[in-house]
């Protein structure tokens, strides 16, 4: 495990309250890490002008990204115990800035493609490390505290990562989007060194489990390549069926060698706590769920309703206030009723709100559209905050280390599914509004898309329903 250490550069390793500065630091490089996800997408039909390729060329750039984070993201906690938390992190956000400057500077694709890559590096290592930090600086009363700190990037960077893109690519330079990240960098890495505890493993440097590894990368992997090809503008179905299988294949093959390991890369026996297998299975498909959202939103604006992306993009964002509004209520709201009582009022009001965003027509009222998309923001809020302090409420602290590793490659996956399932459930809407008689309009796919996501929360939904009352007092306080 990770030893508890204070040193001068930093504070105590354990159980000193809430570190707000370095909650609010490893905040800010989750930010980055899940805006650089998406945010290119919107700019992509610049990026290709400008490089003199197609627009659907650029998509190897984002699939770089992500894959790369998704396949990383395993040994995160590895290199933690093995070289330190601080070491790990400041060498991440190192290698995240350079990235960036990286791809601001790139003359073609592969470059671009290449560049990309090295920043997935980066994000795979910052996001868990950090958080990991995070999660064994705070005392167990103020873990609500923490994780709702940590748990806004989630929220806001897949919804502003439309908004900044585009503007960004009209009104200046795509090469603008990774300029940004420069400060931000170096801003980080100035307070690393002040901030972030030197956590380590005691004695002994712990080995990795490199099976386990080839066989996650490469099930992980395979998974993501049949996801962008479900994502991309035609279904290529070799790609899809041949990595859907070989996923299946690895993913198995690597199960069965992690609940045999002494030593796994990811610790599956942690799922047998309940609070955690709740949120690593219920809360990875709301993730998936809320995430598709502000993907379709800008899409259905633009190709349903007719608007600009301007338009669509400044819209969605109405998602953002009510994220933002209602964020300082929803500890006292855990506090008050527990998690399990917030999440069974949380997924039914959002199942009705994606409802209600299935209803819109051009006509509505833009009052009504942007209320119904705020109060969306606010439920997706609550979720989102139950569910993150309910992840590592009974988790001891001698097992974080393997329980944030393991959660954050399940929530990377959940994140990484979220924009393909919706590119998914918008193709269905096309066969599905044909047969139960829609009227034939640009509108009904989307209309048939955000309902299957309705249906897809009742996943969720079970889960917390067989979920013990007491669950997450460790952190609520509450009982």
């Amino acid at each position: 495990m990770i030893g508890k250490r204070r040193d001068p550069g930093g504070p105590a390793a354990s159980g000193g309250g809430l570190p707000r500065g370095l909650a609010l630091l490893v905040a800010g490089a989750f930010f980055m890490e899940i805006l650089d996800g998406t945010v290119i997408a919107p700019a992509a039909p610049l990026i290709a002008a400008d490089l003199g390729i197609r627009a659907v060329d650029v998509n190897i750039a984002i699939s770089g990204y992500l894959v790369t984070v998704a396949v990383l993201i395993p040994i995160s906690g590895w290199a933690a115990e093995r070289f330190g938390a601080r070491r790990v992190f400041a060498t991440a956000i190192t290698v995240f800035t350079l990235a960036s400057a990286g791809c601001a500077l790139a003359p073609d694709l592969a470059t671009l493609t290449a560049t990309r890559v090295l920043q997935g590096v980066g994000g795979a290592l910052m996001v868990p490390v950090g958080r990991l930090a995070v999660l064994r600086a705070t005392a167990k009363a103020d873990l609500i505290k923490a994780i709702a700190y940590l748990t806004w990037p989630a929220l806001l960077a897949p919804v502003l990562a439309p908004a900044i893109g585009g503007v960004l690519a009209e009104y200046a330079s795509w090469r603008w989007i990774f300029v940004l990240n420069l400060p931000l960098g170096v801003a980080g890495l100035l307070l690393v060194r002040r901030l972030v505890p030197d956590l380590r493993h005691e004695g002994a440097p712990p080995r990795l489990d490199r099976r386990g590894f080839l066989f996650v990368a490469a099930g992980i992997a395979a998974l993501m390549v049949a996801v962008e090809n479900v994502g991309d503008g035609a279904i290529e179905v070799p790609f899809v069926a041949g990595g859907a299988v070989l996923a299946l294949v690895l993913l198995t093959v690597a199960v069965v060698h992690l609940l045999r390991a002494s030593t796994p890369l990811l610790d599956l026996r942690i799922l047998r706590i309940a609070s955690f297998r709740v949120t690593a299975a219920g809360g990875s498909v709301y993730r998936m769920v809320i995430i598709a959202i502000p993907f379709l939103l800008p899409l259905m604006f633009q190709l349903g309703f007719g608007w600009n992306a301007a338009q669509a993009g400044l819209i969605v964002i109405a998602l953002f206030a009510g994220n933002v509004g209602i964020k300082p209520v929803t500890t006292p709201l855990m506090r008050r009723f527990g998690i399990r009582t917030v999440l069974l009022a949380a997924i039914p009001a959002s199942v009705m709100c994606l409802l209600g965003i299935a209803a819109l027509t051009p006509s509505t009222p833009l009052p009504l559209l942007i209320a119904l998309l705020a109060v969306s923001g606010v439920f997706r809020s609550i979720g989102f905050s139950a569910y993150n302090s309910l992840a590592f409420a009974d988790v001891e602290p001698g097992r974080m280390t393997p329980a944030n590793t393991l959660m954050t490659t399940v929530q990377e996956l959940g994140g990484g599914l979220g924009i393909a399932v919706g590119a998914l459930l918008l193709r269905l809407g096309e066969p599905v509004t044909a047969v139960i008689g829609l009227a034939d309009n640009a509108t009904s796919p989307y209309r048939v898309a955000f309902v299957l996501l309705a249906v897809l929360l009742l996943v969720p939904l079970a889960g917390v329903v067989g979920l013990s009352r007491s669950a997450g007092e460790a952190v609520t306080g509450r009982g």
